[in-house]
């Protein structure tokens, strides 16, 4: 059986790491220490780690002045709530001051499940890939999430890691190298490209699988960093393979898909396929039933590869 991880849990250890080597490396919580899995942080690190309760707008402001005072702070919360009540001091004292503020939003897309709609972020990469400055990053397993991590300290400027807690596989080699803005080609094909991010980055595998099953050669890729988007590797994947599917844990609108869409229709349109939740408040249910309700599955991705070409046996 395919062993599954929570990306919490190398967000955490890779944080920790850069944490003993870098003393400027400090934590803001809404109350979350627990759900973004920071107890370990806090026990290492507890004059590091900022708890300022149920006050997304206060942490995100408290980010700011921690980044303007030379330090690098991770702000660390449930998605929906980090982006959505913060979305105004996101864009202001974050963005537009350009502050080294690494935004971490925890348990995102669908992940809190029976908790419902008011705790769903389907909605957090359209909102934030619409304001300037902003890099954002959606891993898809450990390896990538250790290595985003890492990026994050590295570089100087506003960054949205969007981490989910649904258990993923490992996708990528062990010699994976991560790069910010660069998609990583999981799969070759030449009949069509499936691409993704985050949790869904399996499921495309899987489909490309059953695919090729049937004659159809899918390029898989993982589109991490939605923004800066890896222009050349969408436009590639529009000439070589001439159709594309993307798939994503978010709204259709204003996501991956609308972002690949804005590039394939500008420069090189070729039929497409969107997948993700068409436009509604998704339901009260567990992760996986919720990602098979809308499709977001290897059987999804299979049936939307399928209108657009036909096997070849």
């Amino acid at each position: 059986m395919t062993q599954l991880f929570d990306c919490r849990d190398a967000f955490n250890e890779k944080l920790l790491e850069l944490a003993h080597l870098d003393t400027r490396i400090v934590t803001v919580v809404n109350d979350s220490v627990g759900s973004s899995k920071l107890t370990q942080f806090r026990a290492e690190f507890a004059n590091r780690l900022i708890n300022v309760g149920i006050a997304e707008q206060n942490m995100v402001g408290v980010g700011a002045g921690l980044a303007n005072g030379g330090l690098i702070p991770f702000v660390c919360g449930a998605s929906p709530f980090l982006t959505g009540r913060a979305l105004e001091q996101i864009k202001a004292d974050v963005a537009y001051s350009n502050t080294n503020v690494k935004l971490c939003g925890m348990s995102s897309g669908m992940a809190y499940g029976e908790l419902g709609p008011t705790h769903h972020s389907i909605e957090d990469l359209a909102w934030l890939r619409a304001i300037a400055n902003m890099t954002i990053i959606v891993p898809a397993d450990p390896v990538e999430t250790s290595q985003a991590v890492a990026a994050a300290a590295s570089i100087t400027g506003p960054m949205f890691l969007r981490i989910s807690r649904v258990g993923v596989p490992v996708v990528h080699p062990a010699d994976y190298k991560f790069e910010i803005g660069k998609a990583a080609r999981l799969r070759e094909g030449r009949d069509i490209t499936l691409i993704a991010n985050g949790v869904l980055v399996h499921k495309a595998l899987e489909a490309a699988e059953q695919l090729a099953s049937e004659g159809i050669e899918a390029r898989v890729l993982n589109m991490a960093t939605v923004k800066p988007l890896d222009e050349e590797a969408v436009l590639a994947a529009a000439a070589e393979t001439g159709a594309i599917v993307t798939v994503e844990e978010h709204t259709i609108y204003g996501g991956l898909g609308s972002a690949v869409a804005e590039v394939v229709v500008t420069h090189q349109p070729v039929p497409m396929r969107i997948l993700g939740v068409p436009g509604v408040f998704a339901p009260t249910g567990s992760a996986e039933w919720l990602l098979d309700h809308f499709g977001l599955n290897a059987a999804g991705i299979y049936n939307a590869a399928r209108e657009l070409v036909k096997p070849t046996k």
